[in-house]
């Protein structure tokens, strides 16, 4: 697999991860991971953060002991700012905001996560960038690591990421559902999806390592170009 350097030096490597590759191998260790492609290049590779297998963007792996320790430094003191770019259903009542709510993981399903009360503390800003007929593309601002907490806090403001199988609609989206009085064609038996991953992109971080400043952003993936590109087109 050809990979997407975003920057690299001596202490890290960051990657704009595409979307249904694995951050670092599962506990079965049966498919390929982002971190295994990475090993076959480099000595030396930790892991700092992961992201989710269907969220693309940016990511960071550490190239030495010292720099593992440092990065991971920077996110569990929430110097890291990180961004996030992502399509919601429906449109937002206020343009920004912020989503202020405890999560906690799913007493009955383990790779699932909840809004509670009796959750650990979460934050998570958010900015409309444009509105359309049945969604919105969003930008997010995490000030917290929680597992899925884009995602949790979507669903918890009725407004989950398009395409989420977990905490939303897990049908994929069709230019039916974009454009009106669409037809299929006559040579096609049946319609194909525009997008059918989770409509989730890491698209920035911030931070300052070694006296350093840092900003990397990662090129938002042709998938999510392409329905935007169909949501502007039929905005109307």
């Amino acid at each position: 697999m050809q990979l997407d350097i975003i920057f690299e030096n001596d202490h890290f490597i960051a990657v704009n991860k595409p979307s249904g590759l694995l951050s670092i191998p599962d506990r079965l260790g049966q498919e390929v991971s982002l971190k295994d492609l990475l090993k076959e290049r480099y000595n030396g590779i930790y892991t700092v953060h992961r992201l989710d297998r269907d969220t693309s963007g940016v990511i960071v792996f550490a190239k030495n002991e010292e720099s593992h320790k440092d990065l991971s430094m920077l996110f569990e003191g929430r110097e890291m700012e990180k961004y996030y770019l992502g399509l919601v259903y429906g449109n937002m009542m206020n343009a920004s905001g912020s989503i202020d709510a405890p999560i906690m993981e799913h007493p009955g399903k383990a790779t699932k996560m909840l809004t509670h009360a009796k959750g650990k503390f979460s934050l998570t800003d958010y900015e409309v960038l444009e509105s359309f007929r049945l969604f919105s593309w969003v930008q997010f601002r995490i000030h917290t690591g929680r597992t899925h907490q884009i995602r949790v806090h979507m669903q918890h403001i009725g407004h989950s990421i398009v395409c989420d199988e977990i905490y939303g609609d897990p049908k994929p989206l069709l230019l039916s559902s974009l454009k009106k009085n669409f037809k299929l064609s006559k040579t096609a038996e049946e319609e194909r999806p525009v997008l059918s991953r989770l409509a989730l992109h890491s698209y920035r971080l911030k931070f300052t390592l070694h006296g350093e400043d840092f900003d990397l952003e990662a090129t938002i993936p042709k998938d999510l170009r392409a329905v935007l590109q169909q949501l502007r087109k039929w905005k109307g």
